[in-house]
């Protein structure tokens, strides 16, 4: 990587114990960290102290996962954040306020998807100018000892609910607590999900838009999709060219709210395709959900665990079976949203080796919790781990990992780097609101490469119409 230029912003980690810990996760820790390996833009760096080398890793299901997760042990909520000494919510002159244009971050072992070597990264006005050993910079310059630390490409968290209204609830964290979270994490890009104001592509986006005003890192869009009609379809056509938006995610779970049915999701799907979108799905059978909700409210289980148990795993692998063959009939690349389950991993691991662009995600919940917690005898306690798809018994947890990598690495964020400017250091935030970036995201072309082809050789194999003459009398 010496000698190459490279854009992007830059964060840094310092692993701590690499400890195998049985603590349950706190439902008030920093949102998930995540690395979007496919994710072409945006690239960040990040420093990891050396621990042990990366193994070769071999998985039992392999999924083309868009994250890279590492787990990161910080039981710090953004309530105790904003209390920690030294938060600056916005930049001043004390000591947090880091202003340097030029940074360089010297000595780590700087790695990407296929080489490692050691070497420093020098940063000017946000942007990685140079990738190479022993740079020399004068005095003006920051320089951030990354000595003994990995320094690699970082985070981008896809799937994100900042501000949500849902079903009579909004979500807690908006814009400004939940990105200061994500950066204190070592998060510096997310990409949130709008939902339509009544079914209104347009107005959905214009209320994202006016929600991340107080944003304070980089973000992007994906679009759920909620009912179909024309005005649907022509508003995704300008989501795309005009708006940067390059996903549609589709509810096939939640029904008399978000849910479509199996016609609307082909006519979206049909639609993605011709827009060289990425069609994404929430794969759950809502009719069966629905049925599986009336049995325990006659057996009288109305906890959290009723949630769970209302929608077992079964409905979610067949609602991923449904979901990736009707991605199949219509030959367009599928995006699987937090998979939760055994039997959902199955059926993408079943359609990736046979050649379907289908593409799993796994999330922070389904990786390292088990539905015990469901069971606490206390409801507030019960009710912070309902959510959909539920978190599974401890099984399904162990070989989504297997199915994602053969480790875990826990760590402590030590600085976060941003935009140019450190945004995170010795446990200080400097952060300004409205200083975050909407990123608008192109087409995904490279997940459409020789689509057309595959198209035009099915056409050709059909041997059809065929021209018939009337019967002789």
């Amino acid at each position: 990587m010496s000698g190459h230029e490279h854009r992007g912003r830059t964060f840094t980690y310092r692993l701590g114990s690499s400890q195998n810990s049985t603590k349950k996760l706190s439902p008030s820790s920093p949102p998930k960290s995540s690395m979007a390996v496919e994710l072409r833009s945006n690239l960040s760096w990040t420093m990891l102290r050396k621990k042990k080398s990366i193994a070769s890793i071999h998985y039992s299901f392999r999924l083309d996962l868009f994250l890279l997760l590492f787990l990161l042990s910080i039981p710090r909520s953004i309530s105790e954040l904003n209390t920690m000494q030294g938060f600056c919510a916005v930049a001043s002159d004390s000591d947090c306020s880091s202003s340097f244009t030029k940074i360089l971050i010297k000595g780590g072992t700087v790695v990407n998807a296929h080489h490692k070597e050691v070497a420093d990264v020098y940063i000017e006005d946000g942007i990685i100018v140079s990738v190479r050993p022993n740079i020399k910079v004068g005095d003006e310059v920051k320089i951030v000892d990354a000595t003994g630390k990995y320094v690699m490409p970082g985070g981008i968290d896809p799937h994100t609910h900042l501000e949500m209204e849902f079903m009579g609830t909004v979500m807690i964290d908006d814009f400004f607590t939940g990105q200061a979270a994500a950066l204190a994490g070592g998060t510096t890009m997310h990409i949130d999900f709008i939902i339509p104001v009544n079914g209104s592509l347009s107005a959905g986006f214009d209320s994202y838009i006016k929600k991340a005003k107080n944003a304070v890192m980089d973000y992007g869009f994906h679009m759920a999709i909620t009912k179909w009609d024309e005005e649907v379809a022509k508003d995704m056509e300008l989501m795309v060219k005009e708006n940067g938006i390059n996903s549609f995610k589709f509810f096939m779970a939640y029904k008399g709210a978000l849910m479509v049915n199996d016609e609307l999701l082909m006519q979206g799907l049909v639609k993605c395709k011709s827009l060289g979108a990425l069609a994404m799905v929430h794969a759950e059978n809502g009719d069966a959900i629905a049925e599986g909700q009336k049995r325990m409210i006659d057996l009288g289980i109305t906890g959290p665990e009723g949630h769970s148990l209302s929608r077992p795993p079964v409905l979610e692998g067949e609602a991923t079976a449904r979901a990736i063959r009707l991605a199949s009939f219509v030959n367009t690349p599928l995006y699987v949203v937090h998979v939760m389950s055994i039997d959902a991993m199955e059926e993408i691991a079943v359609a990736r080796k046979a050649g379907q662009r289908v593409i799993g995600e796994p999330v922070v919940s389904g990786l390292v919790l088990d539905e015990s917690w469901l069971w606490d005898p206390d409801f507030t306690t019960a009710a912070k781990y309902v959510m959909s798809p539920p978190i599974r018994k401890a099984e399904h947890g162990k070989a989504l990992q297997a199915a994602l990598t053969t480790g875990t690495l826990q760590g402590k964020v030590e600085v976060t780097i941003s935009g140019g400017r450190v945004v995170w250091e010795n446990n200080k935030l400097n952060i300004m609101p409205g200083s975050g970036r909407y990123i608008r995201m192109p087409p995904y072309g490279y997940l459409f490469d020789g689509i057309d082809k595959a198209d035009a050789a099915y056409l050709a194999s059909l041997h059809a119409p065929v021209h018939r003459t009337k019967a002789a009398a």
